[in-house]
């Protein structure tokens, strides 16, 4: 019976120090201690509760306890190093999703902390993602040939742009042929943590895009785009 209870007890003590730890994620520490080395703590103290727990109880159940203790350790381990962890594992789990639905953007950090967006190239060969335009999801094929942002006249109509008051007299080259668009600013354009304002666009005619495109007015604000393989990079 007092194992059971001993275990409860552990079970709780993990518990409660991994939701500590998930409260104080923000902050980076808990109890004035940096998060990492209290989930270290967190992962020593069952540990030491159960040994010390084994040898009061009985030396000649001993090894039957350090054995449970041993079990226990290794759970502790496997949460808490799953919490040192948990940014590499989402990042490894947003690559491997990335792949599968392209379009998603992963969003990493560099090694100089520098905001990463990686982006993995479709099924018809082009970088595609959902852009974040003056609050509304737009989705735009990555196009460093385009000089500047280019909207749909559809997509632009859904950010209250009026698109029958545009002065279409910028001519633009589209899978479609050549097409008249229009120059707008946006207020606002951004991909996860990057974010850019007031940025310059152009508005085709309708029915003359099949996608938008995120052109150089955007991208010539980052600090590289590139391209290994299948990837493309916009680092900020």
């Amino acid at each position: 019976m007092m194992k059971f209870s001993m275990f409860g007890v552990v079970i709780g003590l993990i518990i409660a120090g991994l939701v500590v730890l998930f409260i104080n994620r923000d902050s980076g520490q808990s109890f004035g201690i940096d998060n990492d080395s209290f989930a270290r703590m967190v992962m020593l103290v069952p540990f030491a509760l159960l040994l010390s727990a084994g040898i009061v109880a009985s030396r000649t159940n001993l090894g039957q306890n350090l054995r449970f203790a041993a079990w226990w350790l290794m759970i502790a381990l496997v949460l808490v190093i799953g919490y040192l962890y948990r940014n590499d594992a989402m990042g490894v789990a947003d690559r491997v999703f990335a792949g599968l639905v392209p379009g998603h953007a992963v969003v990493t950090t560099t090694g100089g902390g520098q905001n990463q967006i990686i982006l993995q190239r479709g099924n018809n060969g082009h970088f595609s993602t959902k852009v974040s335009i003056n609050g509304v999801t737009v989705p735009m094929m990555v196009d460093t040939g385009a000089s500047s942002v280019v909207l749909r006249a559809e997509d632009a109509a859904k950010l209250g742009i009026d698109v029958e008051k545009l002065n279409y007299g910028v001519t633009v080259s589209t899978a479609n042929g050549d097409a008249l668009a229009a120059p707008v600013r946006l207020d606002e354009v951004s991909i996860g943590p990057i974010v850019r304002k007031d940025v310059r666009a152009l508005v085709t005619q309708p029915g003359r895009l099949q996608s938008g495109l995120l052109g150089m007015s955007f991208l010539s604000t980052l600090d590289s785009v590139q391209m290994r393989g299948d990837e493309l990079r916009l680092t900020d």
